[in-house]
């Protein structure tokens, strides 16, 4: 959420940097509520403190013997217009929130300009695509019934696989690796968080209110969703918290699937498993003080892009625009892989620094060192990475036209004795 102060002061500033995302912020409505949430709010407190003098007054009254009957009338008179002044001001103050809840993220000055992902900026390219003298193949044609679509759709529907032998063996290690890196070489804290989380801790991350239609909502049940990633119930670690200064950064990493209606994407990516309604991915969050928000931007980015390079997969780091930009996010680099059986990069990573927007939906702080009020944290969060859509990554970079891919050299501790997947119908070759 943005910070009040700052929408008061500049609100024709934030129009226009709200314009670079195609977000429409309706100042006519905004300062109109705002207006009579001021009014109201002056109109309590008048009425409250001439309630407070008149109460007194009666107690002078009394005291020395007076009649008090028209002043307690009048007392009674001003706690009745007190008490609709306070509830007229109370729907005035829901309607407000609910109408800051709905602006996104103010985008960082260095967001490059642009209506949608064609304006994207490449920012660098790392590794060389693989040289094949043969039509490579997509990870459908190359794993066949190893990534089971149709039992997928049999047992729950479309956009959801079931994984056998050898791919599923594959997935669970790159978990592994994934999260070995992270912890090990990284310094993350991994932390096993709910599947299932309430309202609270969306709306905290910014996924409710406006992504509503998004969300596996619990049937039957007020309030409870599935995650849409591992993102919310990590961040939300710190809802509602004020941390001591000496315990930031906070780095946490965690494996956990993924559950999203897709209903932006309808038609979107039908083949395969690039886009599911159940996913998984090892996600990593820092919470850091406000100065150190934009070098833990690179550093997250740069954690993420080590799996990248360890899997020596070729990929680019991309600066989303205004446009492409997710809600949350004052700014955020996508990591691109090279999928040979598309002949495109495709997004594996969106690392992202949201500045204090999240925290302050989650009342997320820190102790001011300085001896002050206690100041808002800046949250971060990236891929590292998207689990299945590695997969599809090694499947297709490491083939080799015989119905073979090789298994890369940062993954054979996880696979022991295995150095191929075979899917022509023969065993893994050792």
């Amino acid at each position: 959420m943005l910070d009040r102060n700052y929408l008061r002061r500049h609100a024709d500033e934030v129009r226009e940097a709200l314009k670079t995302r195609g977000f429409d912020f309706d100042l006519d409505r905004y300062r109109a509520l705002e207006s009579r949430r001021r009014t109201l709010q002056e109109e309590t407190e008048t009425l409250q403190a001439e309630r407070n003098a008149r109460s007194k007054a009666i107690g002078r009254a009394k005291a020395s013997g007076e009649d008090i009957a028209p002043l307690v009338t009048r007392v009674g008179d001003l706690g009745r217009r007190l008490d609709a002044a306070r509830h007229e001001f109370q729907a005035v103050h829901q309607e407000l929130e609910a109408f800051l809840e709905t602006i996104p993220n103010l985008p960082d000055a260095s967001v490059p300009e642009g209506a949608d992902e064609s304006d994207n900026l490449t920012l660098r390219t790392c590794g060389t695509h693989p040289l094949f003298d043969f039509q490579p193949r997509d990870h459908v044609d190359l794993a066949g019934p190893a990534l089971d679509l149709e039992a997928a759709a049999k047992i729950a529907g479309a956009r959801f696989v079931v994984m056998t032998g050898q791919v599923a063996r594959m997935h669970r290690a790159l978990t592994q690796f994934m999260l070995d890196v992270h912890t090990d070489a990284h310094g993350y804290e991994e932390v096993y968080v709910p599947y299932i989380v309430n309202a609270e801790s969306l709306k905290g991350t910014g996924q409710l209110p406006k992504f509503e239609e998004d969300q596996f909502a619990l049937a039957g049940d007020e309030g409870h969703y599935l995650i849409p990633t591992a993102e919310t119930p990590v961040t939300n670690l710190v809802r509602g918290e004020i941390l001591d200064p000496d315990a930031l950064p906070l780095r946490f990493v965690a494996h956990t699937p993924c559950f999203r209606r897709e209903a932006g994407n309808y038609g979107k990516d039908t083949r395969g498993i690039f886009r599911q309604h159940q996913f998984e991915k090892v996600e990593l969050v820092q919470i850091v003080e406000p100065q150190a928000s934009w070098e833990a931007l690179e550093e997250l980015t740069g954690h993420a892009e080590e799996i990248l390079r360890r899997l020596e997969l070729p990929y680019r780091a991309v600066a989303l625009c205004g446009g492409d930009l997710g809600f949350s996010a004052a700014k955020t680099i996508d990591l691109e892989v090279w999928l040979p059986g598309q002949g495109r990069y495709r997004e594996i990573s969106s690392c992202s620094n949201f500045l204090d927007f999240q925290a302050r939906r989650m009342m997320a702080r820190f102790r001011d060192p300085d001896g002050g009020r206690p100041l808002f944290v800046h949250t971060l969060n990236g891929s590292g990475l998207a689990v299945g859509r590695t997969l599809i990554a090694v499947l297709e970079n490491y083939q080799d036209g015989e119905g073979r891919v090789a298994v890369p050299d940062a993954l054979q501790p996880y696979l022991p004795g295995v150095s191929h997947l075979t899917f022509d119908g023969n065993e893994p070759s050792a």
